[in-house]
């Protein structure tokens, strides 16, 4: 998938419904590939973690968008992008070890990444409205 495009036919509400429907495929494929994990100590442990680490930026952005304050919301949205970057690191893990083929893990890789800029696009235009800056 690419980044998220910003067309001016779609309202903010459509914007944030599309991003949330990605973080879910997102959450889908981590799924996905923490069932073809090894059952070795070493691999259980990254299951666990990638489960944890790859499903919480859904859950967190569908909080956010339900947020009580403005303040609320921007921590809900560095809470994901800290998940997302925990995400990638798993990952790369999984993909050095070798529990996983390279090409197997790419396309998953390079969506976390996506994410990642979104997220990081995300916080700074809310620090920027913050301090009043234009954007």
């Amino acid at each position: 998938m690419s980044l998220l495009i910003k067309n001016s036919s779609m309202t903010p509400n459509e914007r944030a419904a599309q991003l949330e429907d990605r973080l879910i495929d997102f959450c889908v494929r981590i799924l996905n590939l923490s069932e073809k994990l090894p059952n070795t100590y070493a691999g259980q442990h990254f299951c666990k973690q990638i489960v944890r680490s790859g499903s919480a930026p859904a859950l967190l952005y569908g909080e956010a968008r339900g947020a009580e304050s403005n303040s609320d919301f921007r921590h809900k949205i560095s809470v994901a992008l800290k998940e997302l970057r925990e995400t990638h690191i798993n990952l790369r893990i999984i993909k050095r070890k070798g529990f996983l083929s390279g090409e197997r893990l790419n396309g998953i890789l390079d969506e976390n990444n996506q994410l990642i800029s979104i997220f990081v696009s995300i916080a700074r235009t809310l620090d920027k409205k913050k301090r009043g800056t234009r954007i």
